[in-house]
């Protein structure tokens, strides 16, 4: 069975990420790419789905873990009757190539050690041969199954029913490396990597990467490391974001919400390099608008809500046979079907984070603007059309009301890169479609008898998303219309503190069950806090919020306020960057901001409306 959600902590090398329990266990690493089919899959099934284990053999032995410094590198302590080691466990950086480094270090005592290795590639459905390969290293083992293949170099492993096993010790000054090396079967295993080389100039590279942004105040910490979840799981060689690391795992215990997040959401990308940008990170953002040009080149007619790592349009959605579920929370889905879904609101997280790139001094190269033009002509021609909204709902499509107000960003962006950057483009009809936008969202996406903002038009229901339109300027965070829409979402979706996405019980989704509280929504309300001038309660949320990060600083989607459980898949982008979101918002109401872009109530520079 796999450990809590909580329990696990990731490494990576900016191509793909291992997830490593506090038992010692790899349960969970897609090769070569975040999306590959996994070689470990028992995070979603049992140690027969593929993991690998390095830890004491003593079952009473105790570990702590953290990370190096801002880094990916991760120290697991276990300490024994017999002594205490440390487990360095690493994907090195920077060298084109899939390893994973784990090195036992003896720090006092002698400790025996146990290795279990199951391999197990495309989704545990390939039971891989392995062989005794004395010519790749002394007592190396080479696994094969189609398309890929694994050498791993250490202790000498002796086969037992499937699994691999060996049996060490470590004394006080000695250390034993591992280390597994993923490379296409058609190929020779690649050479011995250097151990030593490789830990310090991968730490050294995810120190430099840290130090370089923009961060500051009393939340520093989490934001450093919530900034390094971001660019971990930012693919190098691509520029695309994915949402998680992982597939599957449950929003609900048990129920089917399970998702497969190893993509890159238009949405989430383009928050993600907007904050990066604000804390001083351009390259990043060139990097992700080359990817962004690439990916929806061509007819803007035919853009996705999400793509592939290199731009992938076909991500059809399955169910796979092979794993049975996180503790038994089935379907396990590869591919997400909400890849043809259309929700308007893409266009203006676009437009804005392409604006904050204008703004920085960002360069606009010779398909940029043109790209915009062309995305403000479709929604020309486009803007009344309902959609699934930001929840991505599978139930029938609606006006959601924060769609429409990301609809009527995306043109006052427009407006502001003529007006105020001279750029070309029809200004005067991008300023007659924002007004008329603004005046229908305030008609028909307003209920004034309980003055909140509406879900969608048509339904008394509010929507956490409602927050996110004093972030955009459409209103200001102290209009009495915002401050209502406040007080019906924490009436209606509150739960122990922390807010749910919606009233799954509307109906509105298409979908059966419950879910538990989203943790990026519950940021977004601490930067409403911020806004309004509710410092304290701003503070106290972030604080609480900030304290359910596990052991290693890192969120999951969801988390269950019953059972005290982390839900959802893992590390979640989203919850990170509304984490870096909201200690910006609150480091703007205590003057103390370093983003690049000078603040206002609203957290961003308004958006142009005359």
């Amino acid at each position: 069975m796999a450990l809590p959600i909580e329990d696990y902590a990731i490494i990576g090398d900016c191509h793909t990420a291992a997830l490593v329990g506090t038992n010692g266990s790899i349960d969970w690493l897609c090769f070569p790419r975040f999306d590959s089919p996994s070689t470990f899959g028992a995070l979603l099934g049992t140690e027969e789905h593929g993991r690998w284990l390095v830890a004491p053999t003593d079952a009473a032995a105790t570990s702590t873990r953290s990370y190096l410094g801002d880094t990916f590198i991760l120290a697991t302590r276990w300490e024994t009757p017999t002594g205490v080691v440390e487990v360095i466990d690493a994907m090195p950086h920077g060298d084109r190539r899939a390893d994973v480094v784990r090195r036992v270090r003896g720090l006092s005592g002698t400790v025996e050690m146990r290795q279990e290795v199951a391999i197990r590639f495309g989704y545990a459905d390939a039971l891989p041969w392995m062989r005794q390969a004395p010519e790749h290293g002394v007592n190396a083992v080479v696994g094969v199954a189609g398309p890929d293949a694994v050498v791993i170099r250490g202790p000498r492993l002796v086969a037992t029913n499937h699994f691999h096993e060996s049996v060490f010790t470590v004394t006080e000054g000695e250390h034993v490396d591992i280390v597994m090396t993923w490379f296409p079967s058609h190929r020779l295993p690649p050479a011995a990597v250097d151990v030593d080389e490789r830990l310090e100039s991968s730490a050294a590279w995810w120190r430099e990467w840290a130090a370089a942004g923009a961060i500051s105040g009393p939340y520093a910490d989490a934001v450093t490391r919530s900034m390094l979840v971001l660019r971990a799981l930012t693919h190098e060689d691509t520029g695309g974001i994915v949402a998680a690391a992982t597939t599957s795992l449950p929003e609900q215990f048990g129920g089917s919400r399970n998702w497969d997040y190893r993509y890159t959401w238009i949405r989430d990308a383009s928050l993600t390099v907007a904050a990066l940008m604000l804390h001083g990170y351009e390259d990043e953002a060139g990097h992700w608008r080359r990817w962004l040009l690439r990916a929806i080149a061509g007819d803007p007619a035919d853009i996705q809500i999400m793509y592939g790592l290199s731009g992938e349009r076909f991500l059809p959605e399955y169910e796979l046979t092979s794993l049975p579920g996180y503790n038994g929370s089935s379907p396990v889905r590869v591919g997400n079907g909400a890849s043809g879904q259309y929700q308007g609101d893409i266009f203006g997280e676009l437009m804005v984070a392409l604006r904050e790139a204008r703004r920085i001094g960002v360069d606009e190269d010779e398909f940029s603007w043109p790209l915009q033009r062309a995305l403000l002509g479709y929604l020309e021609q486009n803007w009344q059309r309902p959609d699934n909204g930001i929840w991505e709902i599978r139930g029938p499509q609606q006006l959601f009301t924060h769609s429409r107000a990301m609809i009527w960003a995306a043109f006052a962006c427009g407006v502001e890169a003529v007006r105020v950057y001279g750029l070309d483009g029809d200004v005067e009809r991008w300023e007659h479609l924002r007004d008329t936008i603004r005046a229908e969202i305030e008609t028909r996406g307003y209920d004034p008898v309980r003055n909140t903002f509406v879900q969608h038009y048509g339904t008394t229901e509010v929507d956490a998303s409602l927050l996110l339109l004093s972030q955009i300027g459409f209103v200001e965070p102290n209009d009495p219309r915002m401050l209502g829409t406040v007080a019906a979402i924490e009436n209606d979706l509150m739960r122990d503190g922390l807010l749910l996405r919606y009233r799954t019980e509307s109906g509105v989704d298409g979908l059966p069950g419950g879910e538990h509280p989203f943790l990026a929504c519950s940021f977004w309300l601490v930067q409403q806090y911020a806004h309004s001038g509710r410092t304290d309660d701003a503070a106290a949320l972030m604080d609480h919020l900030v304290s359910l990060a596990n052991d290693v600083g890192l969120l999951s989607e969801e988390y269950d306020v019953v059972n005290h459980r982390h839900v959802g898949n893992t590390p979640q982008a989203f919850s990170h960057l509304a984490l870096v979101r909201a200690a910006d918002a609150i480091a703007t109401a205590l003057g103390t901001s370093t983003v690049r872009v000078p603040a206002t109530d609203a957290g961003n520079p308004p958006l142009l409306e005359s």
